[in-house]
C-alpha cells in the first residue's frame, strides 16, 4: 500500500517565548506543498517477531541512523498499545530533502500513522493520531490535518485557516545547507510582537514583505549569507513575498502565476516550481 507524504512551507514564523519544559512557544501558518515523498508499507508473514523491521530508502539520502528514522518510531508507538499489529517491510523514497525546514521527516511519519491505522484497521480518529503524532514532532499532527493552519503552543496547536495561494506558483529552494534546529532556537531573539501572523495573513500578500517576519531568517542569513542571496534573488526576479520555511535553510518565493522567466539556481541546488 502506497502514500504520498507531501511537505510544507511556513508563512511567517514568530518565537513568542521559551517555556518551563525548554521548548518554545511559537505562531506560524503551516501551508501545505504538493512535493511529495512515496511511502510503501506491506505485510512481512514470513518474518519472525524478534527481527527488526525491514526499512529501506531510495531517491535522496536521508541523514543519520536509518533505525531512528521516523517512520519506524511511528509504527513501535503504535505496537505499544496494538501488539497485534503485524510485522511489516517499508520502503521511503525520497524526494522532499530532509533537514531542509520543509518538515519532510514528520510527514513521513504522519502518514506512516495513518497508513497503518487504515491497512490494518485500528480504529483510530483523528484526534488519537494527533496524540501520537505529537510524540514524534512538533509539526507532525499538522500533516494529519493537511491544510493551512494557524499554529500555536510548539506547532501542534492547530486552526484551520482560509487561505488560498492556488492564484499564485511557488519557487521551492533548498541549497544543500543543513540547520540544526535546537541550534537555531538558541541564536533567535525573542521580541514581543505586536501584531498576530495570522491577522497578517489576512491583508493583502503585498505587505507580506514588511509585516510577515520569520524570526529564523536573519540568524540564518547571518551565519549562511548564500540564504540571503537567495531570497534577495527571489525578490529581483519579482517575487510578491519569499523566506525562509521553518528554520531553514529552504527559501520559498510567490510570484504572479504569469511569471514565465525563473531565476537561476547553482546546479547542485534543489530547485521546485509549484502551482497549487
Amino acid at each position: 500500500m502506497l502514500v504520498f507524504p507531501n511537505c510544507k512551507i511556513n508563512l511567517g514564523l514568530r518565537i513568542l517565548e521559551k517555556r518551563s519544559d525548554g521548548y518554545h512557544n511559537l505562531e506560524t501558518i503551516f501551508y501545505p506543498l504538493p512535493i511529495n515523498d512515496i511511502l510503501e508499507i506491506i505485510e512481512y508473514r514470513d518474518a519472525s517477531p524478534s527481527k527488526s523491521i525491514p526499512f529501506t530508502t531510495s531517491g535522496l539520502k536521508i541523514q543519520g541512523e536509518l533505525s531512528h528514522n521516523l517512520c519506524l518510531k511511528a509504527y513501535g508507538l503504535l505496537k505499544i498499545d496494538f501488539p497485534q499489529l503485524p510485522h511489516i517491510k517499508m520502503h521511503l523514497h525520497k524526494t522532499i530533502p530532509a533537514g531542509s525546514g520543509l518538515g519532510a521527516g514528520s510527514a513521513d511519519a504522519a502518514f506512516t500513522l495513518k497508513l497503518l491505522n487504515e491497512k490494518f484497521d485500528l480504529g483510530l480518529k483523528n484526534d488519537q493520531l494527533i496524540s501520537y503524532a505529537v510524540q514524534l514532532g512538533s509539526d507532525c499532527p499538522f500533516f494529519l490535518l493537511n491544510k493551512p493552519c494557524y499554529a500555536t503552543g510548539r506547532g501542534e496547536i492547530l486552526e484551520p485557516i482560509d487561505i488560498d495561494l492556488s492564484p499564485y506558483k511557488l519557487l521551492v529552494i533548498y541549497p544543500g545547507i543543513h540547520i540544526n534546529t535546537g541550534q537555531a532556537f538558541l541564536q533567535v531573539n525573542i521580541a514581543k510582537t505586536e501584531r498576530s501572523v495570522k491577522k497578517i495573513i489576512r491583508e493583502p500578500i503585498e505587505t507580506w514583505k514588511v509585516n510577515l517576519i520569520n524570526d529564523f531568517d536573519q540568524p540564518a542569513f547571518k551565519q549562511y549569507p548564500v540564504i540571503a542571496e537567495i531570497k534577495e534573488k527571489l525578490y529581483a526576479a519579482g517575487a510578491l513575498y519569499a523566506s525562509m520555511s521553518g528554520s531553514g535553510s529552504t527559501v520559498y518565493g510567490i510570484f504572479p502565476k504569469e511569471m514565465t522567466n525563473n531565476p537561476q539556481f547553482p546546479k547542485e541546488y534543489f530547485v521546485k516550481e509549484v502551482l497549487l
